[in-house]
């Protein structure tokens, strides 16, 4: 390999993954990030050329990482949460599009004044959204409701609708034939969805039953699988231009839906290698612009184009999909605030305009152009607004302080109780139902069912829950759930309580297959039962001036066990074996505290006033 190759491929390795890192630790949409690297990276420094480097293998690589990111949309939809959102789903991919489309096409022809036949490609190309874009926003904004719910499928399902649209708008385009185009539309369509269904049942028909019967091996399977995503990918684009995308999304969808057998360890390698594919497509992708094909679109007319997306099309089209149905209007408007393009429009545009140069077509330059300025303009405009929005919809928090605790036993029980009275929004879960029963009686949100269970999440209302609290007796089940849960919250908001091993300095368990250690490494489950059974209970105390930390701690001989935080902003601090904040006047501290006896009443009761002056 020579050098300025080996630089290349390093450079567009390196920006993809690490724009990703900086957007998150910035609370930036990522892939503004990667748009503006990979342009600095391209025609500004000129450190990646892809179609130098990469050269006609550019494209059919770029198809192939769409189809697997695809894929990986389809393994998170799940159809237990179809039942009262199924008809607003299909709407929004059917009559939602066709709006979208016949506005965006209107618009590119009497505002940026293309000809009719670009007009209505690039009005297909803008007719998606994509996972690449909503998923990420998804999760940092986690809006409660069925508004998540719809984005996420919509995000998904629309991909394949406008790229095939897309595809047989351009079809026509080439044969000149624009004005049959209803009748190739539909005959495309149909072709697309008899090849996408029956070959994506077919292909995951084929992974399941080489799983169920042991013939792969474990360490083979998620290669297999990606051998059958991109081969089922492949054979459909050759029976029908870009029916491989509807293929591997059915797959994804049937994968994720079936319980013959396990597919979370596949969940997880294409949930890390779309890291990989999302960081370089979009370096790749932006790299391949020039100036000259930007300096056209950037202007008052590109703008106004972006405007008709955001104010009429995006809008028009939710409240004609949502007509009628059970989403309130909060739900509704956030639906409306949230239309970012991603991966697919830019590598279909780019795919299609370079066909169409090299045919000659007049226009064609400006349809990457333009579809890059929506994706940025797009992605700018909803990734800085959305949060906010939802936020001021009462669908979202900020920074959400509540507590998922599994378990629900004594302990659970007592700081959902106290975190409740104080604003924070608790649940709880439990396999046993004496202790679901319990926390009910207690007022308290809990649910019962296997906190491992695929199932119990569509049970849980997560609005205004940021982190989970592992507590059960089981060690086991604590790491499993710190692991099912990690993918929701993140590794720095699962926490579990202190195994037996940890607590007796012969901890053997691998740090990545455990949570953050609840309390103290030495506050077992054990030692709280056994301090609970001799009377300990769970107490909040405001802390002072005059009452500090200091004479909190004397006031119980040191034996008080500080378990949370609550600062006088109402955020919400946990103890942990790795970080132990000195409380301070003001807020307010949580702890187990030790049984008084009735003959130590009086003397504590002295001892109180003494300290804070307060009888």
């Amino acid at each position: 390999m020579t050098e300025p190759a080996l630089i290349t491929l390093a450079s567009i390795i390196v920006l993809g993954i690490g724009a990703q890192w900086l957007a998150g630790r910035l609370r930036l949409p990522s892939i503004l990030l990667l748009l503006v690297l990979g342009f600095l990276a391209g025609p500004v420094t000129g450190l990646i050329n892809p179609d130098e480097t990469i050269g006609d293998l550019l494209f059919p690589l770029v198809s192939i990482a769409v189809g697997i990111i695809l894929f990986e949309g389809g393994l998170s939809l799940r159809l237990s949460e179809l039942p009262k959102l199924s008809s607003v789903i299909f709407r929004q991919i059917t009559i939602g599009a066709l709006v979208t489309w016949l506005i965006a096409a209107l618009a590119a022809r009497y505002v940026i004044q293309l000809d009719w036949q670009i007009s209505f490609l690039i009005g297909a190309i803008l007719v998606v959204t994509g996972p690449t874009v909503i998923g990420p926003l998804l999760r940092q904004i986690r809006p409660n409701g069925k508004s998540g719910t719809v984005l996420k499928w919509e995000g998904i399902l629309i991909d394949p609708v406008g790229a095939v649209l897309a595809v047989l708008i351009f079809e026509a385009i080439l044969e000149g034939e624009l004005n049959q185009a209803p009748a190739v539309i539909a005959l495309g369509v149909l072709q697309t969805l008899i090849i996408g269904v029956v070959g994506g049942l077919l292909f995951a028909g084929i992974i399941i039953l080489l799983f169920r019967r042991y013939w792969v091996a474990d360490h083979l399977q998620n290669g297999m699988t990606l051998l059958l995503v991109v081969a089922s990918f492949a054979l459909s684009n050759l029976l029908h231009p870009e029916a491989g995308l509807l293929t591997v999304t059915v797959m994804g969808v049937v994968l994720a839906n079936q319980k013959l057998v396990p597919i979370k360890h596949i969940v997880e390698f294409k949930e890390n290698l779309q890291v990989l594919l999302i960081g370089t497509l979009f370096i790749v992708l932006a790299s391949r612009l020039q100036f000259d094909e930007i300096s056209p679109v950037v202007s008052w007319q590109g703008f106004a184009f972006v405007l008709i997306l955001i104010v009429i099309a995006r809008p028009l089209s939710v409240f004609l999909s949502t007509w009628r149905s059970e989403l309130n209007i909060q739900e509704r408007i956030f639906l409306s605030w949230m239309a970012p393009r991603g991966i697919v429009a830019a590598s279909v545009a780019s795919v299609f305009a370079f066909e169409l140069a090299g045919a000659g077509h007049a226009g064609a330059e400006q349809l990457v152009s333009l579809t890059f300025l929506v994706i940025v303009a797009t992605v700018t405009f909803y990734g800085l607004t959305a949060g906010p929005i939802a936020r001021r919809l009462g669908l979202s928090e900020r920074d959400p302080q509540g507590v998922l605790f599994v378990g629900a036993n004594q302990l659970a029980r007592s700081l959902a109780k106290i975190l409740n009275e104080h604003g924070f929004r608790t649940a709880l879960i439990d396999s046993n139902p004496q202790n679901v029963i319990a926390s009910k009686n207690a007022g308290l949100s809990a649910v019962h069912g296997e906190a491992l269970s695929e199932a119990i999440l569509d049970d849980l209302e997560l609005a205004g829950i940021g982190r989970m609290m592992a507590t059960t007796t089981n060690n086991e089940v604590n790491s499993l759930a710190v692991l099912q849960f990690q993918e929701i919250f993140g590794r720095a908001e699962v926490y579990q309580l202190a195994t037996d091993s940890l607590a007796s300095g012969q901890e053997t368990i691998a740090q990545h297959l455990k949570g953050r250690v609840l309390f103290g490494s030495n506050i077992t489950c054990e030692r709280i039962r056994n301090k609970m059974e001799m009377g300990a209970n769970v107490q909040l105390t405001k802390l002072t001036e005059d009452f500090d930390y200091l004479a909190y701690q004397s006031l119980y001989d040191k034996q008080a066990i500080p378990l949370l935080l609550i600062t006088e902003k109402g955020k919400l601090i946990i103890y942990t074996s790795d970080y132990q904040p000195l409380p301070k006047p003001g807020q307010f501290l949580i702890s187990l505290v030790p049984f008084i006896a009735p003959t130590d009443i009086q003397v504590f009761s002295e001892t109180l006033s003494q300290i804070s002056g307060d009888t």
